[in-house]
């Protein structure tokens, strides 16, 4: 934030700041004109932009230039994977908020004499991601939209040219809707962090995904804004599990757009009645199992100068390798290697494997009992990931109450591939998303995965109602009782 503010400085001196505030200033007020329009044709206007943006990213032409697109110019991820989660997570989000009311009168309580209205909450202001520069912006379009809002994306600089392309593919729907093109636009190039600390001071909201150094300027922007906590998620595999189903789990989701979601597993923990068996089927799944010497050059290749290597950031193992000088070790798995196996011990900072990767390398650790795999995870977030997420895989039922109510974690993850899961799937019951509140353990003011009600105002009717007033007894008997009056 004192970078920002420094740069706006100089820029003050020059006479750009004044240019820049000019230029987010029209920006929002074509905003403000659209949304004002938006707000007046009611429940079935939101409705249909909802749908107008859905069908502009999931029509399959368009999802296949959006993803190759953002794998061209961000070098994150593959096109394929890019492809699915831009299908997928936009129709989950649909089939959400399909018949959902969110303009007009939403719910009464006749029994406590109330009314909730919804109301939209302005111009929305989301800052995205390079990992995901189209499915990240739609999904929080959508979400804006469906409450009566106006948004403005703020990409980051290597996904401009996919928010972009998809704001034009969301006009053109909106022209056959009748719906105003400015409901909807996109910071264009160059992008810079003024230009963006700018667009949220002028704003009615922020919601804010991606780097941690993005979420505390949407904190301290001095507009109200969500933001979502660091992804660091470690998998717990204890003794009932089944290694081979929970192999297959934990590589769907550490492979998945090569690692590049805040949801891929970044640590499996695993209880040592069964951990020669998960090694095997972790191999079994392409896993390529590194020894001492092999994890020091790959660690000097992810971290030369002590910070994640864009040269392995969101790129598949195999070239990983290459990047390390360990190409040699695909003889081992050929064609099938699917993921980076490193055995740990400790965390921090001096032990950069327990930390986000965002690559398909795994690190691997080795617990006595329940007890000690919590005591890791704890250690673990810690040092990155609090409020996130676990990972469990399990046949005891009660395992997963126990971890809800010992770690530091927003969501407990049973059976599931990770990344899949989290966001929400067809096969769980959280909502669609792809944003992942961390509650305050992540430093966040919500623990939800974001939706549509993290988008809307609630306006309150309270009428009068038959008293309700407890006497002192009621409430203070069982209390003077054992304590004395």
């Amino acid at each position: 934030m004192a970078q920002v503010q420094a740069e706006r400085a100089d820029l003050a001196n020059d006479g750009s700041l004044t240019e820049i505030q000019m230029r987010i200033g029209a920006t929002v007020e074509r905003a403000r004109a659209a949304q004002k329009r938006l707000e007046v044709m009611g429940q079935a206007a939101m409705d249909n932009a909802v749908t107008a943006v859905g069908w502009a990213i999931m029509e399959p032409d368009r999802n296949r230039r959006l993803a190759q697109c953002a794998v061209r110019d961000t070098g994150l991820g593959n096109v394929d994977d890019k492809i699915i989660k831009n299908h997928r997570k936009t129709l989950g989000l649909l089939r959400d908020l399909q018949d959902v009311r969110s303009h007009g009168v939403v719910a009464r309580y006749p029994e406590a004499g109330i009314i909730e209205i919804a109301r939209p909450v302005g111009v929305v202001a989301a800052v995205t991601p390079s990992t995901n520069p189209a499915a990240t912006p739609a999904n929080k379009m959508i979400n804006a939209l469906k409450c009566g809002n106006a948004i403005i994306v703020a990409p980051s600089p290597k996904g401009v040219s996919t928010s972009r392309l998809l704001v034009e593919f969301v006009h053109e729907q909106f022209d056959r809707c009748g719906l105003p093109r400015d409901l909807v636009q996109t910071l264009d190039a160059p992008i810079s962090k003024v230009l963006t600390s700018e667009l949220m001071q002028q704003v009615d909201l922020v919601v804010a995904t991606g780097s941690q150094s993005n979420v505390r300027m949407a904190y301290t922007s001095g507009t109200p804004a969500f933001g979502v906590g660091a992804g660091n998620v470690a998998a717990i595999v204890d003794e009932s599990a089944d290694p081979d189903d929970a192999a297959v789990n934990i590589r769907q989701s550490k492979t998945f757009d090569n690692a590049t979601s805040c949801s891929s597993e970044n640590s499996v923990v695993i209880l040592d009645a069964v951990y020669d068996a998960m090694l095997r089927a972790l191999q079994a799944q392409g896993g390529i199992l590194l020894d001492a010497q092999e994890k020091q050059r790959l660690a000097q290749a992810m971290w030369p100068e002590g910070r994640l290597s864009p040269e392995v950031t969101g790129k598949d193992a195999a070239s990983i390798l290459r990047v390390a000088g360990l190409e040699a070790l695909l003889s081992r798995q050929g064609p099938s290697c699917s993921m980076l196996l490193v055995e740990e011990t400790g965390f921090g900072s001096e032990k950069p494997f327990s930390g986000e990767k965002l690559s398909p390398v795994l690190t691997v650790y080795r617990a006595r009992d329940l007890e000690h795999a919590i005591a890791i995870v704890e250690g673990i977030y810690a040092f990155m990931g609090a409020g996130h997420s676990v990972s469990l895989h399990t046949r005891h039922a009660g395992q997963a109450l126990t971890l809800g109510e010992r770690l530091p974690v927003a969501r407990v993850i049973v059976n599931q591939a990770h990344c899949y899961a989290t966001g929400g799937n067809f096969d769980n019951g959280l909502p669609f998303s792809l944003s992942m509140g961390c509650g305050t353990w992540g430093g966040n003011n919500f623990s939800d995965n974001m939706n549509y009600r993290h988008y809307m105002n609630i306006t309150r009717i309270a009428e009068r109602i038959t008293p309700n007033e407890p006497t002192l007894d009621a409430i203070f008997d069982d209390y003077w009782k054992r304590y004395g009056a």
